[in-house]
């Protein structure tokens, strides 16, 4: 008999129990169950089936990135296959590879140092240091917990993200600056970046606090987000050594194929440098 199928709630909080028992981080988490409640709401009790899917995939298309419309379809595969509704499932959309990075969203390090500057002159010490440790180590923000008082006396983090464990080597002079900050603010254990209240930093707080530097600074706020400070390590990085296995390594990667995407150049870097291969003749 063919059984007809929808989703509830307790669908919805079984896949939550399912994801954290993979060990899915809070982020990826949250996105997940996002997608499939939009999804949910979208259907408004019709029965569940292909053709619908299909069509919410079209209106994802029509309002959204394809970048964005991937990442709610893999949220709603995902799900498919925990119900094992294996029929249910769509294919994602076909991006064109990204040869070059957006000229107005790349930071670079003329913006990097006038953010600092800004800082300082705000006197936002911590905001002045924290953009320092994640742009000197290509740490991400998840992982700001991990620079903590007793990795500074090591000069070296130990990082638990994503299932995996890496060391992260902290520079000597950021660990000379963050050793006075720590004195200063009296924190003797335990993650250097906290609040008032001595509760690790949220993300939205960082990014907030890094908006608005951006009028002081000069710099777009398109490019002023706190993983982009990791993209300028993973540049910075690779311009110099050019050896993305090594760096795949340091930001923890899984595959070079994304290191790729954080070492990518923008156009008119790619322009200049090819004026300079000495191939024309006047």
């Amino acid at each position: 008999m063919f059984k007809i199928k929808s989703i509830t709630k307790e669908d919805i909080q079984n896949f939550k129990i399912h994801l954290l028992n993979e060990e899915k981080s809070a982020a990826t988490l949250c996105k997940y169950l996002h997608e499939v409640q939009s999804f949910a709401a979208w259907l408004d009790g019709r029965a569940l089936e292909k053709g619908l899917v299909l069509e919410y995939k079209a209106r994802l298309t029509e309002a959204y990135t394809p970048v964005s419309v991937n990442a709610a379809l893999s949220s709603l595969n995902s799900f498919f296959e925990f119900r094992e509704w294996f029929d249910l499932r769509v294919k994602r959309l076909k991006i064109q590879k990204q040869i070059f990075a957006a000229t107005e969203k790349e930071l670079t390090k003329a913006d990097y140092g006038r953010l600092l500057s800004a800082a300082k002159q705000q006197k936002n010490e911590r905001l002045y240091l924290l953009m320092q440790t994640v742009c000197s180590t290509g740490i991400r923000i998840s992982e700001l917990r991990f620079i903590t008082v007793e990795a500074l006396e090591g000069s070296c983090a130990r990082i638990h993200c994503k299932g995996k464990s890496r060391s992260v080597f902290l520079p000597d002079q950021l660990c000379k600056m963050l050793k006075r900050y720590t004195r200063a603010r009296k924190i003797k254990s335990g993650a250097v970046f906290v609040t008032k209240n001595g509760n690790p930093l949220d993300r939205s707080n960082i990014w907030s606090d890094m908006k608005k530097l951006c009028k002081i600074a000069c710099v777009s706020e398109k490019k002023v987000f706190p993983h982009n400070l990791r993209h300028l390590f993973a540049r910075t990085f690779y311009a110099v050594r050019k050896d993305i296995v090594r760096l795949a390594d340091i930001l923890g990667h899984s595959s070079v194929n994304t290191t790729r995407i954080y070492t990518m150049e923008t156009g008119e870097v790619h322009r200049k440098q090819i004026q300079t291969l000495g191939l024309l003749r006047c």
